[in-house]
């Protein structure tokens, strides 16, 4: 049997994205774009167990690849999967602080969230109890070997918050200095390239 390598997208990402890790791996890994529909975590965590349980089976060793919100919804729902070897790229690893401090930047307090249900803002993103609620009763375990890739001016999270993150569950913690939350510049692809040959 072949290995898999499972690439699961950001917001605003798609599956063609996996087409770029296609150049670290040799024939004996197929490189697999999820194309999840997901946009709260409960409805993720379904859809990701689902997806991967179909997968297993048909692979000799499974690697994940993930991005930002893709492995904050893989950070909750795979971490009972056998997968060998998790590279998380600018992953959200805590989304109650984020949520937090949307409400405070509008102005929302959490009795009024939880009366409300839902909530508009001046941002797009509307804040909703049901989410809050969630990511607190659903906190991140994970014991898979894992690799983090992240930027010092990453705006979702702070430094100290994911150094303590990558500590808490035995990760190594790469960190680009002046980089961001999306690698996406010339600069950063290539400290990203550099990065995933040394950790394959």
């Amino acid at each position: 049997m072949k290995n898999a390598v499972i690439y699961v997208h950001g917001k605003g990402g798609n599956a063609e994205e996996a087409n770029y890790y296609k150049q670290f791996f040799d024939d004996n890994f197929e490189i697999i774009g999820f194309d999840y529909k997901s946009l709260n975590p409960w409805d993720a965590k379904i859809e990701f167990i689902n997806y991967f349980n179909t997968i297993i089976s048909k692979y000799n060793r499974i690697y994940l690849i993930a991005n930002s919100i893709g492995a904050y919804f893989s950070l909750i729902s795979l971490t009972d999967m056998p997968i060998e070897k998790a590279m998380l790229i600018s992953p959200i690893i805590d989304m109650e602080s984020i949520i937090l401090n949307m409400m405070k930047c509008e102005n929302i307090t959490e009795d009024k969230l939880m009366s409300e249900k839902e909530i508009e803002t001046s941002f797009g993103e509307p804040l909703s109890w049901k989410y809050l609620s969630y990511v607190r009763n659903n906190t991140i375990h994970w014991d898979i070997p894992t690799n983090i890739l992240f930027a010092d001016n990453d705006n979702m999270t702070s430094v100290d918050t994911m150094a303590n993150f990558a500590n808490k569950i035995n990760a190594n913690l790469t960190t680009m200095k002046d980089g961001e939350h999306w690698f996406h510049t010339d600069e950063q692809m290539n400290f990203l390239a550099n990065w995933f040959k040394e950790i394959i």
